[in-house]
């Protein structure tokens, strides 16, 4: 819970009556027993009041308050005048005031609610369209947005990670300032707004007759983006541009938003956009893998039979790129990996874990940014959101490297250590921006070119930073060749075997040339761009 920097918080309301009906029940019966200990009155429902019972608490059932019993299977607690006229009156209003004499309401200062969890059960397997229909909340809701409204006099909490926060205030001064209900208020405006999102993202996928519509298409009419500040950046990316870190709301898993720093210098925006791409990358390898990134390409990657041979095998496959690069592993990083990082100077390291004798030897480089993300797959939920003047693009991410539907399209085909190659150059290429071309061979990079705008210049660039480890190596690129140059540069190097998407106007001028060069090539028949 942050409070608006600046605003005056000298003005506390009293709180004397709160009411309690929470799903998640994580630290309710501390939080009611510390409201109780500072003289509150507490009103509760459902099993929210039964819990607090059976705890010893005093409390007063909703329905005594109301004079009407809980209905409909519970579906109806809460929502009546005398529960929401409590929430609503302005005390400085008379007339309010008089209304609640009038109708014998009392003032409710305190809401504490969070709603049933609709989006999990949505994605739950065999759940019945009843099932998800009853998680629903109405009460819920409505509560939470009145008392939002109502932020001048009445404080509302949805979530328990306040819970202290809110006791320690109304413990030391009998009340909440303005800039706590303020707060508040907004958190709970968000918190509804992403049920109410999530809500109708499953809705919009129903038929007239309650089944659900086959996927013909992920994306609904409109879209709500629901998302939460984790920390302001020290820049973007430029010194001159500010910048900020938001976390999906229902967001979950191995994700970068959810990875922990272990130590370090403070992330930047670019760090960020580095650390993302270097392990999306490194998730796609099978075996222990590692992969080195630079202003978001990968500049070497590779599988070892350890972490620690994978990293110097990435890192040696172009050094002079990887200097300042952040280094991504797809598995635990041991003491030896560790050590082997700290012959070079890094901007940071993602991992799915560190072992103790890791942890001690990273902390020695005092500057190295350390996130640890408790998984070894990169989570890529919902779809691919990216921003344009006026709007936004949606699609889905770009996540499968599968080789199901390869075909050889020259005379002479690949040789078993090709296709090995051939197949890990395949899976890091949709990783590096296009025109992407990547040269590899024994399960590691040896020259990559990146977003040129002539495939052939990318071709170029690869054999250069290849050098003498051209020969032997083989071509992966993100798309087809128009012409045959490209083709006919790679074979100069030494490059054997290609792999492409196939489907230019030219592809036959382009297997005629290979033929003539002696090359294997296989035509995948899916692209990978990357821009």
């Amino acid at each position: 819970m942050n409070t608006p920097s600046g605003a005056p918080a000298t003005r506390r309301t009293a709180v004397r009556r709160a009411l309690i009906s929470v799903y998640d029940k994580y630290g309710v019966v501390d939080l009611a027993r510390a409201l109780h200990d500072a003289g509150i009155e507490i009103l509760s429902t459902g099993g929210t009041a039964r819990m607090l019972l059976e705890a010893g608490l005093p409390i007063r059932r909703i329905s005594e308050v109301t004079g009407t019993p809980e209905m409909l299977d519970g579906r109806v607690k809460t929502l009546h005048p005398k529960v929401h006229a409590g929430i609503l009156a302005v005390r400085d209003n008379p007339r309010h005031q008089k209304d609640l004499a009038a109708f014998g309401a009392e003032p409710i200062d305190l809401v504490v609610a969070n709603l049933y969890p609709f989006e999990m059960t949505a994605r739950m397997e065999g759940i019945g369209l009843g099932e998800i229909i009853e998680m629903i909340d109405i009460g819920g809701p409505t509560m939470v947005r009145a008392a939002a409204k109502n932020f001048r006099d009445v404080g509302v909490v949805v979530d328990p990670a306040d819970y202290g926060a809110v006791v320690d205030e109304i413990r030391e001064h009998g009340g909440l300032s303005d800039a706590t209900r303020l707060a508040l208020s907004r958190k709970a405006f968000q918190h509804t707004a992403s049920y109410d999102s999530a809500v109708y993202t499953f809705m919009a996928q129903l038929e007239p007759d309650g089944t659900r519509r086959a996927a013909d298409s992920p994306f609904p009419q409109k879209i709500s983006l629901t998302v939460d500040k984790i920390q302001d950046l020290r820049y973007g990316e430029n010194p001159h541009q500010k910048a900020a870190f938001y976390a999906e709301v229902q967001g979950n898993g191995a994700t970068l938003a959810h990875a922990a720093q272990l130590h370090g210098s403070e992330l930047s925006f670019n760090n960020l956009l580095d650390f993302d791409a270097a392990f999306a990358a490194v998730s796609s390898l099978d075996g222990p893998g590692c992969v080195v990134v630079k202003h978001n390409n990968p500049s070497g990657a590779a599988v070892g039979e350890d972490a620690a041979e994978a990293f110097r095998l990435a890192r040696d496959a172009d050094p002079v790129s990887a200097y300042g690069g952040v280094v991504a592993f797809n598995r635990t990083v041991d003491e030896d990996a560790a050590l082997a990082l700290g012959e070079t100077f890094f901007e940071g390291v993602i991992a799915p874990g560190y072992t103790a004798e890791a942890r001690e030897a990273l902390r020695k480089k005092k500057k190295l940014r350390v996130l640890e993300l408790g998984g070894a797959r990169a989570g890529r939920p919902g779809l691919d959101v990216r921003r344009v003047s006026g709007g936004y693009l949606l699609q889905e991410w770009d996540s499968d490297d599968s080789l199901d539907e390869v075909r050889i399209a020259t005379r002479r085909a690949p040789t078993e250590e090709e296709w090995a190659a051939l197949r890990f150059a395949w899976r890091i290429c949709r990783h590096v921006r296009s025109n992407a071309i990547v040269l590899a061979k024994d399960n590691r990079t040896v020259g990559i070119g990146a977003g040129q705008m002539s495939r052939v210049d990318s071709v170029r660039i690869a054999v250069v930073k290849a050098g003498e480890e051209a020969r032997g190596s083989v071509m992966a690129s993100d798309a087809f060749f128009p012409f045959p140059d490209g083709v006919e540069e790679a074979a100069r190097a030494g490059v054997t075997a290609v792999i492409q998407p196939g489907g230019s106007i030219r592809d036959e001028e382009v297997v005629a040339a290979v033929d003539r060069l002696g090359l294997a090539m296989l035509f995948t028949g899916r692209r990978h761009f990357r821009h």
